[in-house]
């Protein structure tokens, strides 16, 4: 018996030896196999019913024979050794930059918008849209008062009331779900991170319309806002304790509305404290005194934040709307995310989904126009930062690893493997001569230390796969698009990758 089991295992590792061999073929000439390849590949491993149930306990597992080969196939191709000598001992990144494609990281661009701010600094925070969003506002000051590049509007002031927001948004939400079980999956998705630093278009474009904006010398940085992690623990333990506390709340027989929003004051007080004491209290009234690049003196008596923005800045920021690239639904339809958003009573989250080569032929529209384009994306997939490119094929992975990455666009956002985590901001395009772009100048807010003085270079195929969103004037939108943002918008879940810019980072 044993010798039987012996010689139906060894006609079985010979079969499967051989479909594998075959399959790993298909797979170096293409990182995807044909249903018709895969089914010929495991063709090969039919056996008769004896056989198969005398192996099929130890199939699953990974068997020592497996090990065997994975190991003689590896050892076998000298290239393999090759690579691992090199890239052990360092960061794939590192060893695998492809040449060919670091030395067409040129800046210059026959597009280009005519005045560009000084590069930003984030720091280690997650408030790449609300650095966006202000270095787009901050431009026509800049253009208008004849300043300095380096002039800059407050993020932190616009920080301090987006994470305020944020906390009674949620605190609304947890009154709303609190007939839901804890383990609800968008109540559990909504514990996960209360207050995180980032944020949607629509989120920014709440903010400025009930907050306003100031100069950043007139409410600057402070170490909570550059450094968030511990400010956004402190926020997000006393919300949650605070989440409980209203469950509990309502879960009495006697417990009034008048009850639960007076509970609710009294927690919002307690985050203001908090916000105050790491971010300072924002002005409600200041003085704006500077010197434009000449030297001369400008000075503005008694303004509040709103006027600051509504007479200095003029950005028409209700006039914008946002386009996003989602192949998994339908084209021309308008799209927002459950349950996403900061201010309550705010502009809802709308996203008008289209095809990216309409998404970019608008940008480049805008850009032609002198406008910057505020957009979403994925930005760590293959991307360099000492050099400063967003390219697909800056990596060589397949000379190394012998493998390719065959992913649709689509793909990815089904399977987990992409979605929007960082906002940036266009400011011009290199254009060949048919019109078409070959690649994207992004203004980044991660400080000046890379690339051209911190502006970063995006390949047009980087764009394709990983740039999910743009902003634009709706002037600068075909009117048909437009219109969609007066029907019903499909609810996308809370936990939506279309909504994964408003996620911690």
């Amino acid at each position: 018996m044993g010798a039987e089991q012996s010689k139906a295992s060894s006609h079985y590792d010979e079969k499967r030896s051989a479909a594998v061999a075959e399959m790993t073929s298909a797979a170096t000439s293409s990182s995807r196999i044909s249903q018709q390849q895969l089914s010929k590949s495991l063709a090969k491993l039919s056996l008769d019913k004896e056989q198969i149930e005398k192996i099929h306990a130890s199939y699953a597992p990974i068997s020592s024979d497996s090990l065997e080969r994975y190991s003689k196939d590896f050892w076998d191709d000298n290239k393999n050794r090759l690579a691992l000598n090199a890239v052990v001992g360092n960061d794939p990144t590192n060893v695998l930059v492809n040449r060919s494609e670091a030395i067409k990281a040129n800046h210059v661009f026959n597009v280009k918008i005519d005045v560009e701010g000084k590069i930003t600094n984030q720091r280690s925070s997650g408030r790449c849209w609300l650095f966006a969003g202000t270095n787009v506002l901050r431009l026509a000051v800049i253009e208008k008062f004849k300043l300095d590049d380096d002039f800059e509007l407050s993020q932190s002031y616009l920080f301090f009331y987006d994470k305020l927001e944020k906390a009674n948004w949620f605190l609304e939400n947890m009154i709303d779900l609190a007939d839901k079980d804890v383990n609800d999956r968008v109540v559990q998705y909504l514990l996960s991170s209360p207050v995180g630093d980032g944020g949607q278009w629509d989120m920014f474009v709440s903010i400025v319309q009930k907050y306003g904006v100031v100069p950043k010398s007139v409410y600057p940085e402070t170490y909570s806002s550059s450094n968030s992690r511990r400010l956004n623990w402190l926020v997000t333990v006393k919300l949650r304790e605070f989440a409980v506390q209203i469950r509990e709340h309502l879960a009495e027989q006697d417990a009034s509305e008048a009850s639960v929003r007076l509970l609710k004051e009294q927690m919002m007080q307690e985050i203001y404290r908090i916000m105050v004491i790491s971010l300072g209290e924002p002005p409600s009234t200041f003085d704006w005194e500077i010197h434009d690049k000449n030297g001369k003196y400008i000075g503005i008596k008694n303004l509040t934040p709103t006027k600051f923005f509504k007479d200095i800045v003029k950005y028409p920021i209700a006039d914008t709307m946002s386009l996003i690239n989602d192949p998994r639904n339908k084209y021309n339809a308008l799209y927002t995310v459950d349950r996403l958003g900061n201010v309550v009573g705010g502009q809802p989250i709308r996203y008008v989904n289209t095809a990216v080569e309409t998404m970019k032929t608008l940008a480049i529209n805008t850009l032609k126009s002198g406008k910057p384009v505020w957009f979403g994306c994925d930005v760590g997939q293959f991307s360099n930062n000492p050099l400063a490119v967003m390219n697909t094929k800056i990596y060589d992975y397949a000379l190394a690893f012998n493998t390719e990455f065959g992913m649709s666009k689509k793909e990815r956002l089904l399977y987990g493997e992409s979605l929007m985590t960082h906002a940036m901001m266009f400011s011009g395009v290199d254009l060949d001569d048919a019109g078409k772009p070959i690649r994207w100048r992004v203004e980044n807010s991660w400080g000046d230390s890379t690339g051209d003085k911190g502006f970063w270079i995006m390949t047009d195929e980087w764009f394709s796969e990983f740039v999910y969103q743009v902003v634009l004037e709706k002037s600068y939108v075909p009117r048909k698009l437009v219109s969609l943002l007066d029907t019903e918008p499909t609810v996308l879940p809370a936990y939506d990758p279309m909504g994964a810019l408003a996620s911690p980072k």
